[in-house]
């Protein structure tokens, strides 16, 4: 009842535009009309992007399949907000059904569900950022973690193989790969703990990590071959000190903490046969793979997964440890009802879980106030967004540039105020192509935007720290009329839009006679290129089409960012193609030719990925059936 209630208020009355969501629904669209398969070419953003191959595409999976399987009855936007419900209530309900499990009391589950269904904390996968913000796919993979460990322990209390395990360590890994570390060290934990010999349980763990990536197989192993194509996302505090003061500025984690390590240290004294106490080693397993990060990952380079991001299994950990904790408490006073246990620290919780911070440790319900959780609608009459987007559909061809990455939905001089990436959807809405506009990206061509150059080189600053800032790594005072011409024609922008505040430091495009304007709409600043500057035409199936603008031998920039996928021909005849400085795709035409065609085509990557992921989902399917006769057989002795 009152996560449904907390739900209604937070969740309904439309679909979420704050932070982050709107460019999640693109990716749900993504999903829908480009396709499933991740390395397809996106042109909406970024001079065109693979959306899904350098961003774990679980979550825009997950939406194109429950649109489906609604046969339609589920709209765009019905099918986002059903898909944002079961993410917020997942994270509760699977921690209540892993501990019900496990602690045998309804009652004695209850806390560690109420903890991780309300939990914020700073945790990426948490209430605010998990879901006010819109980092939905991280919390859609914290809410799998408990599911993971559930089969597991099924596992180790019936001595049968957890074939489920490896898909579901699949799914978190396509969700969010940040927790899989917490997956991988729930396995080998319930292998280590487990019956049989160590040796037997150890091989059985690395069979099951091993097909859970042959499951995403398709998914990785093009992510990795191409990882050049994507710049580490590493904007987040990952040192130690850091880390240390955002878990002992909040009493509740540190009586977390004490819980576990209390429920760690004393699981050799619970009673013979139990088989929860292999959760009691997650935290300081996970402590362990945090200290690994910060300490020798991060200094040699390898910013993948910052350990930030790792915290978030961390502090589902600690719910587990504590849960045991209040088990051990109740055998060892076994005269106080459990209920009496469970609602005391529940309530001890909620009194520790406030302070000054601007975040708290629990979100026990929606703050109200303005801008919160505001809905599109709202937000997009109030911008006089529909009155923008007709209008950028009347500019000549060409992509639309935004000096920013959204827009504010309150004004005060602050990167921190709430506001909403709205113009992530002008794609969807005019079908033209964009250039910023929306959050911090990995693409080559937005570190172009964000550092002046499009390599590969950590992103360690929000693109809201560089709004109304800096635009290609430059103040935008500095930016002079014609560097940015040059860039504009290399890019085919063909109008730029600003904000209202941005007057007075862009005279790069406002005193630039290249470009019209500004036309005003709302807090809006539209600026028109006098010339069109179309992009490739799209003549097919991943496939553009693109006049030369020479009969010449040269090399042709296309105006598409540069992958190692694309393949150009002039009739039949295959053509060589190389990335500029830029991180632009350039062609090498023959003389004569009138027409290019582009592809964007798998190589063998994909395919090398496609079929591990084949071989694994079929080695599953037998080990399952051959498992499960031996289980019945076993059974009927």
């Amino acid at each position: 009842m009152y996560a449904g209630t907390f739900a209604v208020k937070a969740l309904g009355g439309g679909l979420l535009a704050f932070d982050d969501h709107p460019g999640q629904v693109y990716r749900i669209v993504h999903a829908l009309t480009v396709g499933l398969s991740p390395w397809r070419l996106n042109p909406g953003w970024w001079a065109g992007y693979a959306e899904l191959q350098f961003y774990p595409p679980g979550f825009s999976y997950a939406g194109a399949l429950l649109h489906w399987a609604s046969l339609g009855a589920l709209d765009l936007s019905a099918t986002y907000q059903v898909l944002v419900w079961v993410t917020f209530l997942l994270p509760g309900a699977s921690t209540y059904v892993l501990l019900l499990r496990v602690l045998k009391s309804p009652w004695l589950a209850l806390p560690g569900a109420f903890l991780a269904l309300t939990l914020s904390a700073g945790s990426r996968s948490g209430v605010e950022e998990g879901m006010r913000w819109g980092l939905v796919a991280a919390r859609l993979g914290w809410g799998i973690l408990p599911l993971l460990a559930l089969v597991l322990h099924r596992a180790t209390e019936r001595a049968a193989p957890p074939i489920a395990a490896a898909p579901l360590l699949a799914a978190i890994i396509l969700v969010h790969p940040a927790h899989a570390p917490a997956g991988i060290a729930l396995v080998f934990l319930a292998a280590l703990h487990g019956p049989g010999s160590r040796l037997a349980c150890g091989r059985r763990a690395v069979l099951l990590v091993g097909a859970a990536a042959g499951l995403a197989a398709f998914w990785l192993l093009p992510l990795l071959a191409h990882l050049a194509m994507a710049l580490p996302l590493a904007w987040g505090e990952s040192s130690p000190a850091t880390l240390t003061r955002s878990i002992g500025a909040q009493p509740l984690l540190l009586c977390l903490v004490a819980a576990s390590f209390v429920a760690w240290t004393s699981r050799r004294t619970e009673p013979a046969g139990s088989t929860a106490l292999w959760l009691a080693d997650l935290a300081p397993a996970l402590a362990g793979i945090i200290a690994v990060d910060v300490l020798v990952a991060q200094p040699l380079g390898m910013m993948w997964l910052p350990a930030d991001r790792l915290l978030d299994s961390f502090f589902l950990a600690l719910i587990l440890g504590t849960s045991l904790a209040l088990a051990a408490v109740h055998r060892r006073v076994p005269g106080l009802p459990p209920w009496s246990i469970a609602m005391a620290s529940i309530v001890f919780c909620a009194l520790l879980s406030g302070g000054s911070r601007a975040e708290p440790t629990l979100s026990l319900w929606p703050r109200s106030w303005p801008n919160e959780w505001p809905k599109y609608e709202v937000v997009a009459r109030g911008l006089r967004l529909p009155e923008l987007w007709e209008a950028l559909r009347q500019v000549p061809p060409g992509r639309i540039l935004f000096l920013r990455s959204g827009v504010p939905l309150e004004y005060r001089p602050d990167w921190r105020r709430p506001h909403s990436h709205l113009t992530a959807l002008t794609p969807l809405r005019t079908g033209r192509e964009i250039l910023n506009g929306t959050f911090t990206h990995p693409s080559p061509i937005a570190g172009l935007l964000y550092t002046g150059s499009p390599a590969n080189r950590p992103i360690t600053l929000l693109v809201e720290q560089r709004d109304g800032v800096t635009l290609f790594g430059q103040p935008l005072a500095d930016l002079g009329s014609q560097p940015f011409n040059d860039l504009a024609a290399r890019l085919r922008v063909s109008a730029v839009v600003a904000l209202d505040e941005d007057q007075g430091h862009i005279d790069f495009v406002a005193r630039n006679s290249a470009f019209t304007g500004p036309a005003r709409i709302g807090p809006f600043l539209l600026f028109v290129s006098r010339e069109p500057r179309p992009t490739p035409a799209p003549v097919g199936d991943q496939l553009w089409r693109l006049i030369p603008p020479t009969q010449d031998a040269s090399w042709v920039s296309t105006g598409m960012a540069y992958t190692p996928l694309w393949r150009g021909r002039a009739g039949s005849r295959p053509l060589l193609t190389r990335r500029d400085a830029l991180g632009l795709l350039e062609v090498n035409t023959p003389p004569g030719a009138t027409a290019i065609e582009l592809e964007h085509r798998p190589a063998a990557a994909e395919w090398a990925g496609l079929a591990a992921s084949g071989a694994s989902a079929v080695a599953l399917l037998l080990a399952r059936r051959k498992w499960g006769a031996a289980l019945r057989r076993a059974d009927r002795s």
